[in-house]
C-alpha cells in the first residue's frame, strides 16, 4: 500500500510518501479501502512537535478518513464488504463518559494514521458514511463536526432559540456555524477577514465580527445580545482569547475550550469571572463514536453540506499541509486518496 509518513518535530518537509506491506486481518478487524482524508489543525501540531512527544519515529498522519470495506476478518458482524465507513476519532470511546483507557488511542500521532491507501480498523472503531455525504465531505466529520457537536449540544447544552459564538472560521467553527443553524440557533462569528465573514454570512451566520477592526469584540459580542452574552462559546483560540471568550458569555453559559490556535502561554481567567457569572469550562477532547453516529445522522436528515475549502490529490499532500498551515482556508483541506 502507498502512505505517507511525517516525523514529529521536524515539520511538513519531513512528509514523505513510503510504499509498506500489508499485514493480514485479526479477528474482527477490517481492511478499507481510503478513499479521502481531512486535515486537522491537530495535523500540524503533530508534525512540529507541539502535540505529543514521540519516538522520533515517522509516523503516517491523519486521524480523519471515509472510505470502502474491501476485508472482513473473523467474527465481524458491524459491516460487510462494500459498505462505506468513516473511522472514529477516538475508536475505543464508544459511548457515555470518557478514561484514561478510552480516549488513550487516536490515529496519526503517537500511532499510524490514516494517509494511506488502506487501513485496518476494529469493527467497534467505524461508523457507517451516511448516504447524503460523498467520501471527501464524510472525511471531515470525524474530528471537526464531533468537536463541535459536542462543544454545542453535549457538554455545551445548547438548544434551538440560544445564541453560540465561533472564533474564526476554520474546520470546527465552519462546522459549528453549519450545526447551529440546523438546529434554530443564532450564531455570531469571528474573523480577520471580510471575505471570510461575508461567506459566514452566506452559511447564515447572523452576526460577524471582525477582530482586527474591533480587538475588543468581547464587548461587541454583549453589545450584540444586549448585554446577555453567548448562552455558548466555542473557544479554539487559547491565548488572548479564553479570557475574552469568558467575558463573552452570558450567566449560566459555557466556553467550550477546544484548542490553542494561538497557543497556550498565557491564558489567564479570572476565577471570579466563572464564579460570579456561573459560566462553565468545558474541556472538549474530540468525541466518542456515538457522538460521531449523532452527528452523521443530524447531518443526513438536515441535508447539511460540509463546507470543503480545496480538495487536493493523494500526490499533493504537502501542499494540502501547507495551505493548511497558510490560515487562508475556510472551512476544511481534504485530500482525495483514491477514486
Amino acid at each position: 500500500m502507498q502512505a505517507y509518513t511525517i516525523t514529529s518535530g521536524k515539520d511538513i518537509a519531513s512528509l514523505e510518501r513510503v510504499t509498506r506491506q500489508p499485514r493480514s486481518l485479526a479477528p474482527l478487524e477490517l481492511r478499507v479501502r481510503i478513499k479521502a482524508v481531512s486535515l486537522n489543525y491537530r495535523d500540524l501540531m503533530v508534525a512540529r512537535g507541539e502535540y505529543l512527544k514521540g519516538s522520533g519515529d515517522p509516523v503516517i498522519p491523519a486521524s480523519d478518513a471515509a472510505g470502502e470495506v474491501v476485508e472482513v476478518g473473523p467474527g465481524v458482524t458491524r459491516f460487510k464488504v462494500g459498505d462505506r465507513v468513516m473511522g472514529a476519532f477516538m475508536p475505543d470511546w464508544i459511548d457515555g463518559e470518557p478514561t484514561p483507557a478510552t480516549v488513550a488511542l487516536a490515529p496519526g500521532a503517537a500511532t499510524d494514521g490514516l494517509l494511506s491507501t488502506e487501513s485496518i480498523f476494529a469493527e467497534h472503531a467505524l461508523v457507517a458514511t451516511p448516504a447524503s455525504l460523498s467520501d471527501e465531505q464524510a472525511a471531515t466529520l470525524p474530528c471537526a463536526a464531533v468537536t463541535a457537536w459536542n462543544a454545542l449540544f453535549v457538554a455545551g447544552r445548547a438548544k434551538a432559540g440560544q445564541t453560540a459564538l465561533f472564533l474564526g472560521t476554520g474546520g470546527v467553527s465552519i462546522w459549528g456555524l453549519q450545526l447551529a443553524k440546523a438546529a434554530g440557533m443564532r450564531a455570531i462569528i469571528t474573523s480577520s477577514s471580510a471575505d471570510k465573514l461575508a461567506r459566514a454570512r452566506e452559511l447564515g451566520a447572523d452576526l460577524t465580527i471582525n477582530y482586527r477592526e474591533t480587538p475588543q469584540w468581547q464587548d461587541e459580542v454583549l453589545r450584540l445580545t444586549g448585554g446577555e452574552g453567548a448562552h455558548v462559546v466555542v473557544e479554539v483560540g487559547g491565548e488572548g482569547t479564553l479570557e475574552r471568550s469568558v467575558a463573552a458569555a452570558r450567566m449560566g453559559g459555557a466556553i467550550a475550550v477546544i484548542g490553542g490556535v494561538s497557543g497556550f502561554a498565557s491564558v489567564p481567567v479570572a476565577p471570579l469571572a466563572l464564579i460570579a457569572g456561573v459560566k462553565r469550562l468545558e474541556g472538549i477532547f474530540v468525541g466518542s463514536r456515538k457522538m460521531l453516529e449523532d452527528v452523521a445522522r443530524f447531518v443526513d436528515v438536515a441535508r447539511i453540506a460540509p463546507v470543503i475549502d480545496r480538495v487536493y490529490s493523494f500526490a499533493e499532500a504537502r501542499a494540502a499541509f501547507e495551505h493548511l498551515a497558510s490560515g487562508r482556508h475556510f472551512g476544511k483541506i481534504v485530500i482525495r486518496v483514491a477514486e
